[in-house]
């Protein structure tokens, strides 16, 4: 019986050739005893895995000494012992007497325990400097008047923000800054007053409200003011002050993970390849060298050498949510979602043509683009078919929330499919090779909406949305990337996606620190392609990268439940409509001959674009950071204005005249300005008002004003993609490798998402996206 029982599990683990990869050895019982075979490639594997952790836990724990002590550093601290104890056994006192003190409650007096209260006095004045520092810089990046000032010019800055400045730079200290060296220094968002709220609410809503409406409106704000308000600010301001940011956990929480609608479209968000760029038609070579830089970057957030986003080079931003770029799934659940991040990966997924393959990307370090190009063109040339419905099942991602957690408790919770799906959400990343291309053309604008829809949404069971994010390459070698909205914001891929752009022109040096490879870089000017003459990626393999093994499932139980998602997605799929427009008549250089914000210019565009279509104003959505404060996320920005709204109704009117239809445009632009530098001050309105709602909810209060904010729909969303966050490149020069953006589905039923990018000068693109079952949308 026991016999049978052991080679019953010894079956189970070796019936498919990633469980046998799985495990280093491999053993049967005989009569003539125990029969042991060790697997010395898998054992490899393992011990080059736990050398790589134990590195990691190394380099972990050096960053966590320098970013507790930054600004300071620990040189200091042997200066200060150097200097101490110089000081003491030259008969002097160090200030406060703190050695002699000291000696006084150590066991005894001899040289060693004067070597250890010197070493002691040294630790205290260097650990009381550094929180001093710390606290002071803290202090100042308090201070946002700055914002609020034109530095278009010199002349244009006051001197208090030009002092603010230099003590910035001097309280910021020497030490070149790691990730996450800034975080301990950030302030926390602060809490605006109610007041305050109220009024900046009632003014934004004042152009869509009808004056009978507005004064029913200014009555339920009062109400709510000078009643239950109070009580639901007051543990708002609780909150403010325990927790490290009063909104971005509520927001994760109720606004993404608790979502039960599917991410496809509704929630995740896409990016598109450099479009005047086309470095190699061969798609094994592409998927190759966009994997190893984003490997690269992955590194760099391990170790902490990626240098933290600074604006203008001073004032840094929020880096918690790098964290969780890779090795990341978003785990659906009944209720409620959760998001799991791993330490470490080894592997990425690799999807083509219904097949899923285990890609091992280490062999005692990271294999190198002609290295994973091998494994690439392995895979292309596999011409296995899939398992029945294998080429499905990541369809249940794209469905409803609750359905798919359902499905993968009750079907993936052991055996084959345990293992697959383990292996999945435990990659560092997800990888489609699509079978069809990626085309852009400027006659044919209907290709490039093509590539948009293929990226946002592709066939509904070619892209795993549960995923950080899906790296995908056409079949003509153009790339693109769909990203899962919960774990950060598009800013942060955008910073990822910029990375993968200049990489393939220039070659970063992973051993060496990224600001000065930056510094060469921009001394020699040079650009290296990462491409052959063939289209294929430069060097010879120098080990033989290990063979992609296919994922193994048992679907048959669950046929019903992967057509019933795939359903859902189609009926998503079938009804988004999206455009990608490229305007290069002009673009930002002739916005600032103007004397206007770039992004103002082109949002006062979108609301009279809207106005002449739809003949009214509608609750417009941009929006904006808040990572200047420690754990920043996004804050809405209101667009539509009083300000606005009376230039779009000029624009309507032959009797006003040119000179005031500009004046009336200047003035809105000036408004959506300062609304800009309200909101990233952390005076929003939206995201203050939504705390307060979830408060209500937890006290079980009906609240007619916040049910009635709250439920308004936003039928105009719209962003703008950040790019040029670093250094690494210089755009002026080099004006073509730059992303075409990205964008995502629309919020109502009845509106429109927009996104868009100022890629330069005369270039911008537009991505619109609209339900078709809508009568009053149309792209």
């Amino acid at each position: 019986m026991i016999i049978r029982f052991l080679n019953k599990i010894k079956h189970f683990f070796f019936q498919n050739r990633l469980a046998h990869s799985a495990v280093a050895f491999s053993f049967q019982i005989t009569h003539e005893g125990w029969d042991v075979n060790l697997d010395r490639e898998v054992l490899h594997l393992v011990w080059q895995s736990g050398i790589r952790s134990w590195k990691k836990k190394v380099a972990r724990f050096g960053n966590s000494i320098h970013n507790g002590v930054y600004p300071g550093h620990y040189r200091y601290l042997f200066l200060l012992v150097g200097v101490a104890t110089a000081i003491h056994f030259n008969g002097y006192n160090v200030p406060l007497n703190l050695t002699n003190r000291l000696l006084h409650l150590l066991p005894g007096s001899s040289l060693l325990w004067q070597m250890v209260a010197c070493v002691l006095t040294s630790l205290f004045y260097w650990l009381t400097a550094i929180y001093m520092l710390r606290y002071i810089l803290k202090l100042l990046l308090m201070y946002k008047g700055w914002m609020y000032e034109s530095r278009a010019r010199s002349s244009q800055v006051s001197l208090k923000t030009k002092i603010w400045f230099s003590l910035v730079k001097i309280f910021s200290g020497w030490n070149t800054p790691k990730l996450y060296s800034y975080q301990g220094s950030l302030p926390r968002l602060p809490l605006p007053p109610l007041p305050n709220t109220m009024q900046r609410y009632l003014r934004s809503v004042k152009p869509l409200l009808p004056d009978n409406e507005y004064k029913r409106m200014e009555k339920l704000a009062d109400e709510f003011q000078n009643g239950i308000g109070k009580k639901l600010q007051w543990y708002l301001v609780l909150k403010s002050w325990w927790a490290t940011n009063y909104v971005s956990d509520w927001w994760e929480e109720y606004v993404y993970l608790r979502g039960r609608s599917p991410l496809m479209i509704n929630s995740n968000f896409y990016g598109i390849d450099a479009l005047f760029m086309h470095h190699t038609k061969n798609q094994a070579a592409r998927a190759a060298s966009s994997i190893y830089s984003l490997l690269v970057f992955r590194r760099l957030i391990e170790r902490q050498e990626l240098e933290p986003i600074r604006i203008q080079g001073v004032v840094p931003l929020c880096s918690w949510q790098y964290e969780r770029t890779f090795n990341t799934t978003r785990i659906p659940g009944i209720e409620t979602d959760k998001i799991c991040h791993w330490s470490d990966s080894n592997h990425i997924i690799v999807y083509h043509k219904g097949r899923y393959f285990k890609v091992i990307i280490y062999k005692g370090r990271i294999l190198k683009p002609c290295e994973l190009q091998v494994q690439m063109q392995q895979i292309l040339d596999d011409t296995s078919a899939p398992l029945p419905l294998e080429d499905k099942v990541a369809v249940l991602t794209a469905g409803e929330r609750t359905h798919w957690a359902q499905i993968r408790r009750k079907h993936f919770n052991r055996g084959v499919n345990k293992v697959s799906l383990d292996a999945i959400e435990k990659a560092a990343f997800f990888v489609t090779l699509d079978d069809f291309p990626y085309e852009f053309d400027m006659s044919i604008p209907s290709k490039l909406d093509n590539y948009g829809r293929a990226l946002l949404h592709g066939k509904g069971y070619d892209r795993w949305f549960d995923k950080s994010f899906t790296l995908c390459i056409g079949e003509n070698g153009r790339i693109g990337f769909n990203a899962e909205h919960t774990w950060a914001d598009a800013a942060v891929m955008s910073h990822v996606w910029e990375w993968v752009m200049t990489s393939e022109v220039w070659e970063h040096r992973a051993d060496a620190p990224i600001v000065a490879h930056c510094l060469e870089y921009l001394i020699t000017d040079e650009l290296e392609n990462r491409f052959d003459d063939d289209g294929n990626t430069i060097g010879k393999p120098e080990v033989t990268p290990p063979t992609p093994v296919r994922l193994n499932w048992d679907l048959k139980e669950i046929k019903e439940a992967i057509d019933a998602s795939l359903k859902v997605a189609n009926g998503l799929i079938n009804d988004i409509g999206l455009r990608i427009f490229v305007h290069n008549n002009y673009g930002k250089g002739f916005m600032k001959t103007c004397g206007i914000s770039p992004d103002a210019y082109i949002q006062m565009a979108l609301q009279l674009a809207y106005y002449r279509d739809a003949g009214k104003f509608c609750l417009t959505y941009e929006a904006t950071m808040t990572r200047l404060y420690k754990e920043g996320r996004t804050e809405t920005l209101r667009p539509l204005s009083i300000e606005s709204a009376a230039w779009v109704k000029s624009m309507e009117n032959s009797n006003i005249t040119l000179d005031e239809k500009v004046k009336l445009l200047k003035e809105a632009c000036k408004r959506h300005q300062t609304g800009y530098q309200d909101a990233m001050s952390g005076n929003g309105i939206d995201r203050h008002l939504f705390c307060l709602y979830v408060v209500s909810k937890y006290l079980e209060v009906d609240s007619p004003f916040l049910k009635e904010v709250l439920s308004e729909p936003w039928r105009l969303s719209t962003s703008q993609t950040p790019h040029g966050q670093t250094t690494r490149l210089d755009l002026k020069k080099h004006p073509n490798c730059i992303s075409a953006g990205g964008g995502f589905g629309p919020v109502a039923d009845d509106g429109y998402g927009v996104s868009y990018i100022v890629a330069g000068e005369d270039l911008i693109f537009f991505h619109i996206s609209n339900k078709k079952s809508c009568p009053t949308t149309i792209c």
